[in-house]
């Protein structure tokens, strides 16, 4: 068999043409394709290359966000303490170490807050006794008031009611929950997510 020249085989593939045949007549193979090539030409020095598939990325991992744990807590007071025009409710604990959560309301808030927390009537019902009459004659029940967020010095709260259709969870101004949980007939939870007593600055409601 004649060795071919140097870039012989180069030129047979750029023309086109056909692969020398091997000893049973098949053409020969090594390379990719069935390409010819021979011991110690340019192809086995890397001309010819077959890259490997990407490995799969890593799937990220799912955040889980954390489990709220709250501590039971009374109103314990709503207080305007001047020069400070804005009222402030301090919550506190129930149980110890009895620690205080105390935050900024309007004055209209303040003062329907403090007639529901003494259970002075008013001559004609207030917007949240109107709404506390309308869950009572519909049998809803407020289940509990649950303080779960804060964002600078908005504090975020949710309403936890039950009737017959059902429970639902709904988003309210920490004011107004706690202003309806005082005018039930029965004692309903107060609930303060445990961060927004031993952490500062924002809280995520969980």
């Amino acid at each position: 068999m004649i060795e071919p020249a140097p870039g012989q085989v180069e030129s047979r593939l750029d023309q086109g043409a056909a692969p020398p045949a091997g000893d049973e007549g098949e053409p020969a193979t090594g390379g990719a394709g069935g390409v010819p090539v021979e011991e110690g030409t340019v192809a086995d020095a890397g001309q010819i290359h077959v890259e490997a598939e990407p490995e799969p990325e890593a799937s990220l991992p799912t955040t889980i966000p954390p489990m709220a744990d709250f501590r039971m807590a009374i109103v314990s007071a709503v207080t305007v303490d001047l020069p400070n025009q804005h009222p402030t409710v301090v919550l506190r604990e129930t149980e110890s170490p009895r620690r205080q959560l105390s935050f900024s309301i309007g004055m209209q808030d303040a003062v329907v807050m403090s007639h529901a927390m003494r259970r002075i009537p008013t001559p004609r019902p207030l917007t949240l006794e109107l709404m506390s009459s309308v869950l009572q004659s519909f049998d809803i029940d407020v289940v509990a008031v649950r303080m779960v967020g804060r964002q600078g010095s908005i504090y975020f709260a949710e309403l936890d009611l039950r009737g017959r259709s059902g429970r639902s969870v709904l988003s309210c101004r920490p004011s107004d929950g706690l202003s309806l949980a005082l005018l039930q007939p029965v004692p309903v939870p107060i609930l303060i997510d445990r961060r927004l007593l031993e952490e500062s600055g924002d809280i995520t409601p969980a």
